[in-house]
Formats: structure tokens, C-alpha cells, sequence
């Protein structure tokens, strides 16, 4: 997307957000140009290098041709087509990613993508907020501001709620042993919580909520007991739940669901 369609909400002006003294200026920070410009919500890395070495972007008033020339945020002005420092306006989707899609902008071996469902003009850039690997389905977040995703997948970021169905019937034995934890690796890997939803003659669908993330962190914790993952949907993300939306469909969240998912960091 160009990025003079982007709206602008807070302008950081080199002149209003110059440190006043020179060792202050020193101590601030660097970071290569489209790092920079990634971190407004302008566009991906990628997306910025690109713009970099088309000459479309300016430091203080000067072309560069390196993605990884370093800036100061709040003290150089960047500017992308003449669109100065101006960080754009959050947006966060939801999606109800099918199974079968890989939660990348391209794939290498040519598979279909989660963006096949995110084909609109009137949306910015945006990136997942984690990933569901190409078996899992359901709710999939996207954003275009880097250090809010960062807070929704790190460390005490929002509770992730999984439906789950596995081969065979756990017992309480095995639910109590994902919840206490199972060595991984060499590392322990735990639930928060499991709990059966209900049951068959063959298999059983368990909810499972997680408080980190990790790689295939379900599937592998129900492997080391023995169970296959038949199906692996994520229902809720905090408050936000995938609730009624269509597999593919995708929905902007409000501003107060925006914010019922972290606490606004001082400052942001």
C-alpha cells in the first residue's frame, strides 16, 4: 500500500520531540531506516527496504539507499514519498483463519496463504499476531503496529483459548499432567488449564488455554501423552472471541476490544 493513503494520528516532528542536550541525543537509540519505518506501521521490513532502494525514502531531508541506515526515533525525520514521521492509525483484524492456510505473506513453496482472505484495498499493511500453523483454524489477529502485536504474544500478554479433538479419551490423569507440565526438549511445557468438553466413542474434544506461546506447543504437549490432534481451533484471544465469524471472514475490532486486550503501555 502507498503509503500517502495511510491516515496520520500523531505527527512526531523532529523539531518537538529533540532531546535538549547532546548526550541525551547520543544515548537515544538507533535503528536501521526500515526498521524504522516498520515500527510507524508503514509497512513491513521488507515492504521498507524495498521503498529504500526505489529512493523513495529521505532521512532529514536527505535520500538514503541503505535499509539498515541507522536512525534516531523521535530525533531523525524520515520521510516515505514526502509523508513525514506520522504514525498511522492502529488497526487490529480478526480472522477466521481456514485450516489449510499458512500464516505468512509468501510462501516459498507456493501454498496458499492467510492474505488470500485480506485482499482489500482500504487495508493498511498488517502483520499476524502470532501464527496458527497450516492444520490449526480459527481466530487469527493481525496488526499493523509491531510493538502492540509484540505485548498480545509475549510474556504476560492475553490468555489464548483452544477447542481441541483428540484420538482416544484422555483421562483426568492425563489433563492434570498437561497442566503440571511435560518435559520437552529438555524444557517443561505446561497449560494453563484443560479441561474435557465432551466426549465420544472414539475421541473427545478438550478446551485448553494456553498463557505463553510456543511452537506447536498443544500438539506436542498431547503427543508426549500419547493423544493425536484430530482438529485444533483457537476460540478466544483474551476477550475476543471467534464467535460467529465465517471461516475466511475477517472483522476490524472496535477501539474499546483493542484495548480490553492489554493495558495501553505509558506513553503510546
Amino acid at each position: 500500500m502507498d503509503p500517502r493513503a495511510l491516515v496520520p494520528v500523531r505527527a512526531l516532528s523532529h523539531a518537538n520531540h529533540m532531546p535538549r542536550d547532546r548526550n541525551t541525543v547520543a544515548a537515544t537509540p538507533r535503528h536501521g531506516v526500515a526498521r524504522a519505518i516498520s515500527k510507524l506501521g508503514l509497512g513491513s521490513r521488507t515492504q521498507a527496504a524495498r521503498w529504500v532502494a526505489e529512493g523513495r525514502v529521505r532521512v532529514n531531508g536527505k535520500r538514503v539507499s541503505d535499509p539498515e541506515f541507522p536512525v534516531r526515533s523521535g530525533v531523525d525525520r524520515v520521510e516515505v514519498d514526502g509523508v513525514g514521521d506520522a504514525r498511522v492509525a492502529r488497526v487490529v483484524v480478526a480472522m477466521n483463519k481456514p485450516r489449510g492456510l499458512v500464516t505468512t505473506t509468501n510462501d516459498e513453496q507456493g501454498r496458499d496463504t492467510v492474505y488470500d482472505c485480506l485482499r482489500d484495498p482500504s487495508l493498511p499493511w498488517l502483520a499476524p499476531v502470532g501464527r496458527l500453523d497450516k492444520a490449526s483454524e480459527g481466530l487469527l489477529l493481525f496488526c499493523n503496529d509491531p510493538a502492540w502485536a509484540a505485548r498480545i504474544t509475549g510474556a504476560g500478554g492475553p490468555d489464548k483459548r483452544y477447542h481441541v479433538q483428540v484420538e482416544g479419551i484422555p483421562d483426568m490423569d492425563a489433563l492434570h499432567a498437561l497442566t503440571t507440565g511435560v518435559d520437552i526438549d529438555g524444557e517443561r511445557w505446561r497449560a494453563k488449564s484443560a479441561t474435557l468438553l465432551r466426549k465420544g466413542g472414539k475421541n473427545a474434544w478438550l478446551e485448553i488455554v494456553l498463557d505463553e506461546g510456543r511452537n506447536r506447543q498443544i500438539r506436542r504437549l498431547l503427543a508426549a501423552q500419547g493423544y493425536e490432534v484430530l482438529r485444533l481451533l483457537r476460540v478466544a484471544i483474551g476477550a475476543i472471541e471467534l464467535g460467529a465469524l465465517a471461516k475466511g471472514a475477517w472483522r476490524r475490532l472496535e477501539a474499546a476490544e483493542i484495548a480490553a486486550l492489554v493495558p495501553e503501555a505509558p506513553g503510546a
